[in-house]
């Protein structure tokens, strides 16, 4: 047994001096059975939160009584945890990989636009579950300024709901019926920063040295000249450097995004006891998957990008061991979109279970607009392997911008060079490239170098809308094709397929956003439009746009469900001998299938011999089109087909 590190001694001897005084201080309320489960939890992930903490704060000379403040606070969320969700925690430890399932499947959307408020989002509970979603991702709903909020990025209380979408009550209550029906609450922790609207912000600005000291705050442009000599702009069109003026205290304010966002201070071990303390309310509201916003800005350093720094990691693990002890049912997805390599260093068990995959996502519209998927393939040969006990959370879209965040060696292996290629993209899915489907729109264009994201709704992007426009039902038809495609990638490459949702009845762009003065300029929200319920009524019409799209995800959701070989699987990246079409190997168990994708608008040969070498059978049966498939000497491929082949029996 190889010996007990010094932090490991002074965690034992430091728990054996705190759990008696902690104990002390709830006694007459405590339940023998759930301070035995308390402790045992504790004792299992009390090394690692001091061992964090003390890395962090262990300088301080009154480390030791922040430690004992967040203990208390552990044990005071730990006994406010409602039974039905310790229940939940018993659950969980028992089946500690849940999120890996074949069954989860998810969906996103922000709750005014898809249903109105928590009261109309419980009474469109069916239309989730008839999609068979287990996960369903509600973008942030807390209390956010009026005007300028960032799409609720910009939090202003995290126990308070927005007043216009309900109260904390009915999202505890709808927490619950949503358990009731198999499907897991995700919720935005904006953990980077606050709004300057937010309790503590003000006190801050009225000049309260104490809640100063929450955020980063100086006299001068001195320390904040030095900081930007290194750090990178992250919105360079929007406003110059990462720090704000504030006439009120005539001091200067670390504001990484937007200058209404104010970055929290977590130098101050007070500053990570209180967001400790949100973090665990929510998850007491019934909060099973916390997504943990703009993780890489967590930590600031002189002479560095203030991006991804070690200390960042070490914040994530010190807040995940904490939740281990107090709401061990709820898991972490980290949100970096970053270098895919940088992506990568948050996703492990002792850190974030779960993470966003942009690189996916990037590659997937990259290969749509080329018709190659070598860098694809490359891509996720190299980077899509993540540890045993972590999931992806797969995306074709989301409610931000589609980023090009790729990593420059991955398409320069197959001969591009990275900068022009971006623009490329960035051209083709804006429709200005010659011979373009998409219409999209360019976000955060820079006018010196062209670079840019693009914002649009996957059908859009898809070439649906251009379709629809010329009346050309032949392109219609290759839209919908391109849409499914993605989908079913995303729906057995490995991971947690997210939908968002109106993306399933292949809802268009929508360009009224620049009549609402809030809206105007962000470009985002041509696809962040209302749900559009008549077209989704639709959905049950096969002859329909929308029914002909909502068909087809329905059934990749059936085959995901209803073949082991998506669950907890292996994922294998093939070189398929054509650059036209993708293709991976699913293998549980002696469950295997071979998934094959075509991103060309032409017909696709494979050489039926290769394929046999590697392991497929002559005669096979392909499960998403529900047909018996004999390949003598070629496999021949429809435009954009989708095909996840097993064995004929």
């Amino acid at each position: 047994m190889p010996e007990p590190t010094a932090t490991a001694v002074q965690a034992d001897a430091t728990l054996r001096r705190l759990l008696p005084r902690i104990e002390a201080r709830f006694a007459g309320q405590i339940d023998d059975v759930d301070w035995a489960n308390f402790v045992a939890r504790v004792r299992e992930h009390f090394p690692v939160l001091f061992d964090r903490m003390f890395s962090l704060y262990g300088r301080l000379y009154d480390f030791f009584y922040h430690l004992e403040s967040v203990l208390t606070a552990v044990a005071q969320m730990w006994m406010d945890r409602p039974g039905e969700l310790k229940a939940l925690d018993a659950l969980r430890e028992a089946d500690p990989d849940w999120y890996q399932s074949h069954r989860m499947i998810g969906a996103m959307c922000y709750v005014d636009l898809f249903a109105g408020d928590l009261q109309g989002l419980r009474e469109q509970l069916p239309y989730l579950t008839e999609l068979d979603i287990r996960y369903l991702h509600l973008m942030p709903l807390f209390k956010v300024p009026q005007g300028d909020s960032d799409g609720g990025y910009a939090v202003s209380s995290y126990r308070e709901v927005n007043e216009k979408l309900g109260t904390m009550p009915q999202l505890a209550e709808l927490a619950s019926e949503m358990r009731n029906r198999g499907i897991s609450l995700v919720l935005d922790f904006v953990c980077n920063h606050t709004s300057d609207e937010h309790e503590w912000a003000q006190k801050a600005w009225a000049g309260d040295g104490e809640f100063q000291d929450y955020y980063r705050i100086y006299p001068d442009r001195t320390i904040p000249d030095a900081y930007e000599r290194s750090m990178i702009e992250v919105f360079p069109d929007d406003r110059p450097g990462a720090f704000t003026y504030r006439s009120q205290m005539k001091k200067w304010v670390w504001t990484t995004f937007y200058n209404y966002q104010c970055d929290l201070n977590y130098e101050n071990p007070v500053v990570f006891a209180r967001m400790l303390e949100e973090m665990l309310f929510l998850a007491n509201q019934g909060v099973e998957v916390l997504r943990l916003d703009a993780v890489a800005f967590l930590w600031k350093e002189m002479g560095t990008t203030c991006q991804n720094l070690p200390q960042a990691h070490t914040l994530i693990q010190a807040f995940r061991a904490a939740a281990r002890i107090a709401a061990p049912a709820m898991v972490f997805k980290s949100e970096a979109i970053v270098h895919p390599d940088e992506v990568r260093k948050y996703i492990s068990g002792s850190e974030c279970e779960l993470s966003y995959n942009p690189q996916l996502m990037a590659m997937l519209w990259d290969a749509l607009a080329t018709r190659d998927v070598r860098a694809l393939q490359n891509t996720m040969q190299h980077r899509f392997a993540i540890p045993l006990d972590c999931a992806w959370v797969n995306y074709v879209r989301c409610h931000d911008d589609i980023g090009w965040t790729f990593a420059d060696e991955d398409v320069a292996h197959i001969g591009f060079d990275p900068d022009a290629h971006r623009r490329f993209l960035t051209a083709f899915y804006t429709g200005k490239f010659g011979g373009s489907f998409a219409r999209g729109l360019p976000f955060q264009e820079d006018p010196v170098t062209g670079k840019a994201r693009v914002s649009g709704t996957c059908a859009s992007l898809c070439g649906l809308e251009k379709a629809i426009d010329e009346q050309n039902e032949a392109d219609v038809e290759l839209a919908i094709r391109r849409i499914h495609l993605l989908h079913g990638i995303l729906f057995t490459i490995g991971g947690i397929p997210l939908i968002y949702l109106g993306d399933e009845i292949a809802m268009l762009n929508r360009y009224d956003y620049e009549e609402d003065p809030d809206k105007r300029g962000d470009s985002r929200w041509v696809h962040r439009a209302s749900f559009d319920w008549e077209r989704a009524e639709e959905r049950r019409d096969p002859e329909t746009i929308a029914g002909r799209v909502y068909k087809g995800i329905l059934r990749l959701s059936q085959l995901r469900q209803q073949n082991l070989a998506f669950t907890r699987a292996e994922t294998q990246i093939i070189d398929t001998g054509n650059v036209h079409v993708f293709g991976y190997f699913r293998n549980h168990d002696e469950h295997s299938v071979l998934v094959l994708a075509s991103f060309s608008e032409h017909e696709q040969r494979l050489d039926a011999r290769r394929l046999r070498q590697m392991g497929l059978l002559k005669t096979v049966i392909d499960l998403n089109a529900g047909q018996i498939i004999t390949a003598t000497a070629e496999l021949v491929m429809e435009p954009y087909q989708f095909m996840v082949l097993t064995r004929s029996r």
